[in-house]
């Protein structure tokens, strides 16, 4: 896409961030669930499919250039957000270790729009990764599962979970597999969770697999390749959007405080005047900035083919915990009006802390930027 075409489609996300999406946005606060025409607006308008390849019908923008894109949508709520998010990342793990028949089956669907997956690896009795509990048996033609998921999203309309769990008997890294289960699957319980306390309408799911049968055909990679599905090629872009998806939402918390400091008057003046704002607002928009260009760098050495682990893991932690630094102040700035849910800022500072959840907790991403910086070669010290 030349920059040409790539102004104008950002020109078209800006139009419907500040339209259509929020519309969206009352209707999903309103009636805590987001109407499957969502889904079909976005995809229709090719919003889920920027970031796949062309030959599977996507529009194969770069990384980069889909996190400038990104900062946009994230200004939207929380849930549209979410799913652009997501559908625009989840094809990459799919994808990965697929056989040209899955492709077919899943990844060009999925990029058409015309099937939704959701990620599955959070369990309620065990870490995200290697920790995994739920584990399946081979009878023939099929894998038997049982165990637990919860807090899944797009739990009412995803008509497949891409689901890891373990070879029965095994441990660690070893044996586990990467399974794209139906909704319909027998065996699969899907149980609502309760509403969460922001992005409001992403319906979480609590999922109860009791002797769950599964196609061996919807197993991805080899037995043994679960967590290289769950990891590679979607974890680190995957963390890094996150961050990305921070800056968007904190510019937003920006914006709104600096109009607001501009409009409400005490004491004869307004707040912008006040010295304490002033640097309320110069503090903000320093972390902003700082945030924006650690994801963008991340994104240019994944473009770049180079490996960003310990860069994805800086990018969503500096991007999260900049993000409750900008609301809480943003949220000071509106004063008690913004406590209310009549006001845009409540609502952005119960979504933003999720956030800090996504991909990992801040605790994991230091885990991983501390590991990267021991283990790499020593500078000799003078």
């Amino acid at each position: 896409m030349d920059e040409r075409q790539f102004a104008a489609l950002r020109q078209e996300v800006a139009a419907y961030v500040a339209g259509p999406a929020q519309r969206w946005a009352k209707e999903i606060e309103q009636s805590g669930s987001v109407p499957r025409a969502v889904w079909t607006d976005l995809a229709e308008r090719g919003f889920l499919r920027l970031t796949a390849p062309r030959a599977y019908g996507g529009l194969g923008l770069p990384f980069a250039q889909y996190l400038e894109l990104l900062e946009r949508f994230s200004q939207m709520h929380g849930s549209l957000r979410v799913i652009v998010h997501v559908m625009n990342g989840i094809w990459r793990s799919i994808d990965h270790l697929a056989t040209p028949e899955q492709r077919d089956r899943f990844v060009k669907p999925l990029v058409a729009g015309q099937l939704i997956a959701t990620f599955t690896l959070t369990e309620p009795h065990s870490g995200s990764g290697s920790d995994i509990k739920t584990s399946a048996r081979r009878e023939g033609d099929a894998y038997v599962i049982d165990g637990e998921k919860w807090m899944i999203i797009f739990s009412d309309v995803a008509d497949y979970f891409l689901l890891f769990c373990r070879l029965a008997g095994t441990e660690g890294g070893e044996g586990t597999l990467a399974l794209m289960v139906p909704r319909d699957a027998p065996g699969l319980e899907i149980r609502p969770m309760a509403p969460a306390m922001g992005v409001r309408g992403t319906q979480h799911a609590h999922l109860v697999l009791r002797g769950c049968r599964v196609p061996v055909a919807n197993r991805l990679g080899d037995e043994g390749d679960g967590l290289t599905v769950a990891f590679t090629g979607f974890l680190d872009p995957s963390r890094t959007a996150v961050g990305m998806t921070c800056v968007g939402l904190a510019q937003r918390a920006f914006d709104l405080a600096v109009a607001h400091a501009k409009r409400r008057v005490t004491f004869g003046q307004p707040l912008a005047k006040r010295q304490i704002i002033q640097a309320y607002l110069a503090e903000m928009a320093t972390d902003i900035e700082a945030a924006r260009q650690l994801c963008l760098y991340a994104a240019r050495e994944f473009d770049a083919g180079r490996p960003i682990t310990h860069l994805a893991a800086m990018a969503k932690l500096q991007g999260t915990e900049m993000l409750q630094r900008v609301t809480d102040k943003a949220l000071q700035i509106h004063g008690g009006n913004g406590y209310f849910k009549s006001s845009e800022i409540e609502r952005i500072y119960r979504d933003a802390r999720m956030q800090r959840f996504e991909e990992g907790t801040s605790e994991i991403q230091k885990m991983v930027i501390a590991r990267h910086a021991l283990q790499r070669p020593q500078r000799p010290v003078p």
